[in-house]
């Protein structure tokens, strides 16, 4: 039986798709069992099912589809794709998709008008899929940005995996997985408190990057995301439970008074963080990309985000590999609003390395 919780807030689960081969599987099973009164819907493929995916009228419904539907599969291919970047690899999902309604997420571009939880239960299968490819890998030869020494494995580049805990016990098999591989690391962002990993003894190789933002684009973009002051205050204790925590400044958007704002949270994130938590703290800073489908999608649910969101007189476009128009500040003054914020960084927490910006 899995420990895992449900979210009252977030998960109100009343339907879940489910493949046939992820229901006879035993992590199948334990999430059907958490959700006995849901009504079960068989189909062919977690990916390929048209009253969820790829449907426009769905954008009225776009948080109550979150709230009440999960599917249940199995993920076909396993890779673990190189990165570079906040990993040097990335794992094959145990997930997909999320409860929580961020108005920049990338993965509603991939899916159409919904994206709730997937869960695959073939967590064995993924599991050992990892286990034998960081044993290829053998001892790390050289430092790079994403560790010095452990090569480092993205776990939910498609899902938020604090959220993912609630539903079911994958994200702790994996970084029960990653505790005795001495050679690698685990990581995941996340914009959910779940103190329920506080209790799985990660000993230090499970990196946990906690999103950060001015709390006034919080409150207009971070939609069913735990509070920023929440995130603060929950890095300590992760750090004093055996993770080792991260923390993304992204999406940086860019608008009136922005740079006011970044300098309050990096006073209140030096004001939440002890000794302990300071001494390894390193940053990711990721400057706000939007997509043209993913603004047609919002103006039908959130209008008031795309007045930050896509603001055409600042940004410039450039074809996406998905066939869309995605748009990123321009080429220069980007380059300035970098430079502000890095630099306010190394002002006002000094002792916070930025692994990377861009």
């Amino acid at each position: 039986m899995t420990d895992a919780v449900p979210h009252p807030r977030l998960f109100d689960i009343r339907r879940i798709y489910v493949e046939p081969e992820a229901a006879a599987l035993p992590r199948g099973r334990a999430v059907l069992e958490r959700f006995p009164d849901a009504e079960r819907v068989e189909v062919d493929s977690h990916s390929r099912i048209p009253e969820l995916y790829g449907d426009e009228t769905n954008v009225a419904r776009w948080v109550r589809i979150k709230t009440e539907a999960l599917v249940l599969g199995v993920k076909k291919s396993l890779t673990a794709r190189p990165n570079g970047r906040s990993a040097d690899f990335i794992a094959p999902s145990t997930a997909n998709g999320c409860a929580m309604a961020c108005a920049y997420c990338y993965v509603p571009r991939r899916k159409g008008y919904s994206n709730p939880v997937t869960v695959f239960a073939n967590i064995d299968r993924i599991g050992g899929y990892l286990r034998r490819h960081v044993g290829r890998q053998g001892v790390k030869g050289e430092p790079n940005q994403c560790d010095p020494a452990a090569w480092v494995y993205d776990i939910g580049e498609n899902s938020d995996c604090s959220l993912d805990a609630r539903i079911s016990d994958n994200v702790r098999d994996l970084v029960t997985l990653f505790r005795d591989l001495p050679t690698a690391k685990a990581t995941f962002a996340t914009k959910h408190v779940n103190r329920d990993l506080l209790d799985w003894d990660p000993q230090g190789r499970t990196r946990v990057r906690f999103s950060l933002m001015p709390a006034r684009d919080a409150k207009l973009l971070d939609i069913r995301t735990s509070p920023v002051a929440e995130r603060l205050a929950a890095i300590d204790d992760f750090v004093a439970a055996g993770y080792e925590v991260h923390v993304n400044f992204s999406p940086v958007v860019v608008r009136d008074g922005w740079l006011d704002d970044w300098a309050e949270l990096l006073d209140q994130l030096d004001d939440a963080l002890g000794p302990a938590a300071k001494a390894q703290l390193a940053a990711e800073v990721i400057f706000l990309t939007h997509n043209d489908r993913l603004h047609e999608v919002n103006l039908g649910w959130h209008p008031k985000a795309e007045q930050v969101l896509w603001r055409p007189e600042i940004q410039q476009p450039k074809r996406s590999q998905t066939g869309g128009w995605n748009v990123r500040y321009r080429t220069g003054a980007k380059g300035a609003y970098v430079a502000a914020l890095t630099d306010l960084v190394a002002a006002r927490a000094p002792y916070c390395r930025v692994r990377y910006a861009f």
